[in-house]
């Protein structure tokens, strides 16, 4: 045989190099196609785990194995085609997206070890639910995960820290909660992460500071706690920066300084403390900053006016002390400079004046002094310019009048000077002019009047003289004039007469004068109207039942004269009612009966005669009635007692005669009461000792007899009391009030005695006295023989006891407490029974439909609120069971703290967590405290109280629904964080069987439905949310403004938002205000009449954690009817 040749070995190897790649290959094909099978057949399984509903069934049709491929792959299945679905050149899936398709479903049987390729995961904006699985960490190519905004909860895996090559991650908008996984910077490839709006804790991990290519960090509207680390410094390509609405606490860190590419910081909403510091200056790539509502101090940093870029700088709502810099002039990009609410002194620098793209600027709420500057005036670009509630001084410039484009202008609460210049007439944008609260002097200019587009007038409490101008309304649109408290004289200009847009005209405290019949005009939106003490006269028409829409009129002190007319009972939607210090005679008309809203009624001060109508006694929202000093005579009527809401009573100096009625007794809710000087005559009913929360009570001048009732003793709020010029004798009620009254208070009556230095003390009845000499000559012999006798006892005692420790007891008391207490259960009920004395009525703080709450300061220092169950049976043992088995199980921020109960034969009780600012409706009612309750805090209010039900709704299995939310059952601690508290009606919802309880709920806050069902459901609580958002925002009970809207609003119901906003704030302003809007809408999306037609607490969330869209028109052009009729978002 021929030896080989070189050439015949080349051309072997050849043949078998080819041959292996051929079977190379066609292993690779084999394997390729068993790949991608099981990709089909992975997504196919998970498609079938899913809800499916009409459009996932069509938008996923694609998703099919019998849908094949005949041109390639060998007739294998493929996904390729599937809707949603990228693969790469072999065949494999790379992409799967699927965005706002309306999925609904979990992840658990997504089998992502199936997708060895994939790249890109994204499922934005679905309804997917339930926990991110671990094994997402197999996924091991991933570039892009995006499962923002679903319904996802749970704690983020710390697997997803396994996903080396992610640049992009999304998680907003979710349910997520715990901690961010500490590996998070074992993602070096990061370049953004989106997990805003969660409900994320924990500290942000030091970690963090690996992550050296990311751009963008959105970590907002969580729960995150702990300081800013410093290693935020390494992430020297940040672009964007969002930390807001957490719960940070600690300094801004200096090492942010380092990060020359952010263009956006947000930090605003948090509790960082500490002064800005001033390496924030060696950002010159900032252009917005965003540092409000934290607890910052110190002065804001000279540095700041390097930031040569920047467009909006908000630092509202901190501490900061100092002057504005003059270096803030040099922001010549600025467009919103928002200062307000600080504690800023000096003046306002001159170098503002070279802003000229300024669009708003508030520096309101300081401690700004010194002039107005003419510069001022250089800022063409001004919309808004606030400057209220400070210490400015001196002249308007004249170079006010520059600013053109000007909507608002508020110099409120100032100390300026002068007049009002003829120049503000040249701001023919402006809308709204507040000028309140100066040391204006000088008439109105005329030029005001040609303001075509002025809506909001007001000029209060300053020093003006002169008349109302006569064309102020001649524009045809002005809403809102305000300019009491003046000296303007003569009278309503026929301007106003005739200005039918006119919705609140309040002239009170000048020296306007004129005919009240004739200087009046038709007013269909008019909503407030305050003309006391002036000088008008004549006589009320008619007229004043064409006002659908009025809820407060004040004509107080002047000199209108003739009778009541009984057209004002059809202006139904009347709160306050006051024609007090006027001339009107006549009787009370009957018709006043009608106005179901009424919740002030003054009509003293008049010549009104004859009984007072038994329909008073309708009016059942009425707090304040005053017909003091009238002429008015016959009984007290029973009726009365129907106005179970009333606080304060006021018949003094009339001619009302016979018994004081027992009924009063009833009004449990009254705190003055005055039937001094009338013609009363018997004894006082016992039932007026149960006027529990009486403060002032004045029965002198009458003829009353008899002795004081025993009942008097329990009158514990009292603090002035006058029973002077009356019969009455015996002894005094033994509390302060009455122990501690002037001779004036008690004098002239038949023969009173007491433990007062004023009168005598009660002499010892005669048959008591030989009694009494008995009793000391016993008590003296029995001295010795009791010492003796509790020797032998105690001795005794101690044997007995041994004898019985181990004996079971008949009577036992059942004392649970969950936290570690420092002592038994036994030594707690003891010690609480001894703090409260007893549950003495003076520890008591609150009193529900089932117990009443004492509060209890333990030895250790530790305070509880204590719910006494009331001893009447049933319903108060079912309340207390229901609470038991509710808090026992549910553990949210936002609920109130069960520590633990107590079911004994003498006391049963709930012990809870103090909540040290009280009740919601307690603070609103309160005008200190609900001005320290300002729109931030009362944003946050709503939001907790949505974070509470959503909890119970969507995460407690069964869910809970509590049926009796109320102002009432909301607590706030220290923080003004929101607690929902009384669960006694709460019951589950029981999907497996019927959910029809008996009627639980407080009237004003129950759903309408439930006066034709007893069916509960989650839209139950969904309404009552409705109505106490409302009140949060209102400042009040909404059930006057429900009552117009429902079951629809009038075609012309046309009442602004800001003017049913609580008016002892002051108006929010741009973000608050989008925020103020967002909450309205809920609140009324909440009211719908239709209970399928409310939004689930899940919508209600994801809308309050949802950016807000900027608004078509100005916040002050908002109207109610708008909010009401469009709840678009509800899907």
């Amino acid at each position: 045989m021929a030896p080989w040749s070189p050439y015949l070995v080349v051309r072997t190897l050849d043949q078998f190099l080819l041959f292996i790649i051929i079977l190379l290959f066609l292993l690779c094909s084999s394997c390729t196609c068993f790949a991608i099978s099981g990709e089909a057949e992975a997504l196919v399984k998970w498609k079938d785990s899913l809800d499916m509903n009409p459009t996932t069934h069509s938008l996923l049709r694609s998703w099919n194995l019998n849908s094949t491929n005949s041109t390639s792959h060998h007739h294998h299945n493929t996904p390729c085609s599937w809707v949603g679905i990228t693969c790469n050149d072999f065949g494999s899936v790379i992409n799967v997206t699927l965005e706002s398709s309306n999925l609904k479903g979990t992840l658990h049987n997504f089998n992502f070890s199936s997708f060895p390729s994939l790249l890109t995961l994204g499922f934005y904006n679905n309804s997917l639910y339930g926990s991110i699985p671990s094994h997402i960490g197999n996924l091991s190519t991933l570039t892009s995960l995006d499962m923002g905004f679903n319904h996802l909860f749970g704690n983020i895996p710390s697997q997803i820290c396994l996903l080396t090559s992610l640049r992009f991650l999304a998680l907003a908008n979710n349910y997520l909660s715990g901690s961010i996984p500490p590996q998070i910077g074992m993602l070096v490839s990061l370049e953004v992460i989106y997990a805003y709006r969660n409900n994320l804790s924990g500290s942000i991990p030091v970690s963090i500071g690996n992550l050296s290519k990311l751009t963008e960090l959105s970590l907002d509207k969580n729960k995150i706690i702990g300081s800013i680390p410093n290693e935020i410094g390494q992430l020297k390509s940040l672009t964007s920066l969002y930390m807001f609405d957490n719960q940070l606490i600690g300094s801004i860190p200096v090492s942010i300084g380092n990060l020359s590419e952010l263009a956006k910081l947000g930090l605003n909403g948090n509790k960082i403390v500490g002064s800005i510091p001033s390496e924030i200056g060696q950002l010159k790539s900032l252009t917005i900053l965003s540092l409000f509502v934290n607890q910052l101090s110190g002065s804001i940093p000279m540095s700041i006016g390097n930031l040569s870029k920047l467009t909006e700088l908000s630092l509202r709502g901190n501490k900061i002390v100092g002057s504005i810099p003059n270096e803030i002039g040099q922001l010549k990009s600025l467009t919103t400079l928002f200062l307000f609410d600080n504690q800023l002194g000096g003046s306002i620098p001159m170098s503002i004046g070279n802003l000229s793209k300024l669009t708003e600027l508030n520096v309101g709420e300081n401690k700004i002094v010194g002039p107005i500057l003419n510069e001022i005036g250089h800022l063409k670009s001004l919309t808004i310019l606030y400057l209220h509630d400070n210490q400015l001084s001196g002249l308007i410039p004249m170079s006010i009048g520059n600013l053109s484009k000007l909507t608002d202008l508020s110099l409120r609460g100032n100390k300026i000077v002068g007049s009002i210049l003829n120049e503000i007439g040249r701001l023919k944008s402006l809308i709204h002019l507040d000028l309140d609260n100066n040391q204006l002097i000088g008439s109105i200019p005329a030029s005001i009047g040609q303001l075509k587009s002025l809506i909001h007038l007001s000029l209060e409490d300053n020093y003006l003289t002169g008349y109302l101008p006569d064309n102020i309304c001649l524009n045809g649109k002005l809403r809102r004039f305000a300019a009491g408290f003046n000296s303007f004289k003569g009278s309503i200009p026929k301007s106003i007469t005739n200005c039918s847009s006119l919705r609140k005209f309040s002239v009170e405290g000048n020296q306007l004068k004129g005919n009240i019949s004739e200087e009046l005009g038709i007013y269909p939106n008019l909503y407030y109207m305050d003309l006391s003490n002036n000088k008008f006269f004549g006589e009320l028409t008619k007229i004043w039942g064409q006002f659908p829409n009025l809820t407060m009129l004040n004509i107080s002190n002047n000199k209108i004269s003739g009778r009541l007319p009984p057209e004002l009972g059809k202006a139904m939607q009347l709160h306050k009612l006051d024609l007090s210090s006027n001339l009107f005679v006549g009787k009370i008309p009957k018709e006043l009966g009608q106005l179901k809203l009424l919740y002030i009624l003054m009509l003293n001060n008049n010549f009104l005669s004859e009984n007072i109508p038994v329909e008073i006694g309708m009016t059942s929202e009425l707090e304040t009635l005053d017909l003091a000093a009238n002429q008015l005579s016959g009984p007290i009527p029973m009726h009365l007692e129907h106005c179970s809401k009333l606080l304060h009573l006021n018949l003094r100096n009339n001619k009302f005669s016979g018994n004081i009625p027992f009924q009063i007794g009833n009004l449990h809710s009254l705190q003055n009461l005055d039937l001094s000087k009338n013609l009363l005559s018997g004894k006082l009913p016992l039932e007026l000792g149960h006027l529990d929360k009486l403060e002032t009570f004045n029965l002198s001048h009458n003829n009353l007899s008899g002795s004081i009732p025993f009942t008097f003793n329990e009158l514990m709020s009292l603090t002035s009391v006058d029973i002077s010029h009356n019969q009455l004798e015996g002894p005094l009620p033994n509390n302060k009030a009455f122990l501690e009254a002037p001779f004036e208070a008690l004098e002239d009556n038949k023969g009173l005695c007491g433990n007062n230095t004023n009168i005598k003390i009660c002499p010892i009845p005669k048959e008591n006295r030989s009694k009494v000499i008995i009793f000391s000559v016993v008590v003296s012999i029995s001295c010795a023989l009791i010492l003796s006798f509790i020797i032998v006892r105690v001795l005794l005692i101690c044997k007995k006891r041994k004898r019985h420790v181990d004996e079971p007891r008949q009577t036992q008391t059942t004392v649970t407490f969950f936290e570690a207490w420092s002592h038994n259960g036994k030594n707690v009920h003891e010690e609480i029974v001894e703090s409260t004395e007893s549950f003495s009525s003076k520890y008591c703080i609150g009193v529900g439909g089932f117990g009443s709450v004492y509060k209890a300061a333990l030895s250790t220092g530790q305070v509880f609120a204590v719910k006494k169950l009331h001893e009447n049976g049933g319903a108060s043992k079912e309340a207390f069971d229901s609470e038991i088995n509710v808090l026992t199980r549910a553990r949210h921020r936002n609920i109130i703290k069960l520590h633990g109960f107590c079911s004994h034969a003498r006391h049963s009780y709930l012990v809870y967590e103090f909540m040290e600012e009280g009740s919601l409706v307690k603070i609103l009612s309160d005008n200190v405290k609900a001005m320290e309750l300002e729109w931030t805090k009362r944003i946050n209010v709503v939001k907790g109280l949505a974070d509470a039900i959503s909890y119970m709704h969507h995460e407690c299995c069964p869910a809970i629904i509590h049926r009796d939310i109320t102002a009432k059952n909301v607590l706030l601690d220290d923080d003004y964080e929101a607690h929902i508290s009384d669960f006694g009606s709460a019951t589950t919802l029981d999907l497996e069987s019927s959910n029809w309880t008996p009627f639980a709920g407080t009237l004003g806050y129950s759903a309408p439905e439930l006066a034709y069902t007893m069916e509960v459901n989650e839209k139950i609580d969904m309404y009552s949310f409705g109505v106490v958002t409302l009140e949060v925002i209102m400042g009040k009970h909404p059930g006057d403004l429900i009552s117009s809207l429902l079951p629809s609003p009038l075609p012309d119901f046309d009442v602004l938002l800001k003017d049913v906003l609580d008016q002892r704030l002051s108006p929010p302003r741009r973000q608050i205000a989008d925020q103020v809007i967002s909450i309205a809408e809920i609140a009324f999306a909440c009211l719908q009449q239709s209970p399928q037609s409310r939004p689930t607490i899940k919508q209600v969330s994801q809308k309050l954690s949802t950016p807000i869209q900027s608004l078509s028109e100005p916040f002050h052009m908002i109207t109610v009817k708008q909010l009401f009729d469009s709840p678009t978002w509800i899907s």
